[in-house]
């Protein structure tokens, strides 16, 4: 009859690792470069209808935009355009270069003017005077991973336009940590972007809406 096992009570079992054991594969996250996600475009891989924004090395899909967000879109891009004249380029839903990882695009972006009208390269945060983002059904999104994003990366200011909420929230003195002023200005006030003071708007024009028959 075989002999039945015996449990050793005074054994140990050694935690240590055996030098010739080779060390386990351990996965992580792979995030691409801005430089990786052109390639990526280059060779096709997008629908061209897609909407993809690379935040932090990852792969964003965008929803489609709807009719009141490509509305307003239009309409603070014709506003904008005509305050601002000389000073700034209008720039709507085009990529910003943050850094080697982030390469979004903000519905609509405040640029300095630059001869070759940024033909050369993506603009950068130092070109950068002010960010728009139209926010519905991204709302929590553009708050909570965006805005974050583009402090860090040192936007000198963000405006996130709430449309559910029918809120303008204002986004100031970027630093790691975020955003170190926060504004909600009233609908019956004036608001004025810090690098371009003189475009001073109502903030009601920002949030009205064309009414539709």
């Amino acid at each position: 009859m075989p002999k039945a096992a015996t449990l050793d009570r005074n054994a140990t079992t050694s935690t240590a690792t055996n030098s010739n054991t080779p060390e386990l594969f351990v996965p992580h996250r792979y995030r691409l470069t801005v430089a990786e996600y052109h390639r990526l475009g280059e060779m096709a891989i997008f629908a061209e209808d897609s909407r993809v924004e690379l935040i932090e090395g990852d792969l964003i899909a965008m929803p489609p935009i709807g009719e009141r967000h490509a509305g307003k879109t239009r309409q603070l891009n014709r506003l904008f355009s005509a305050r601002v004249g000389e000073a700034a380029l209008v720039d709507v839903q085009n990529p910003v270069a943050l850094d080697r990882h982030s390469e979004p695009q903000p519905d609509i972006a405040l640029l300095k003017p630059r001869p070759d009208f940024y033909e050369s390269g993506h603009p950068r945060p130092e070109d950068v005077l002010l960010l728009l983002e139209i926010s519905d059904s991204t709302l929590r999104y553009d708050r909570e991973i965006k805005v974050p994003l583009y402090a860090r990366a040192g936007i000198p200011e963000v405006w996130l336009l709430d449309l559910p909420g029918r809120r303008l929230e204002v986004y100031r003195r970027p630093s790691a940590e975020g955003y170190r002023e926060i504004l909600y200005p009233a609908s019956d006030e004036t608001i004025a972007p810090v690098l371009l003071p003189e475009m001073v708007l109502l903030v009601n024009g920002l949030l009205q809406f064309t009414d539709q028959t």
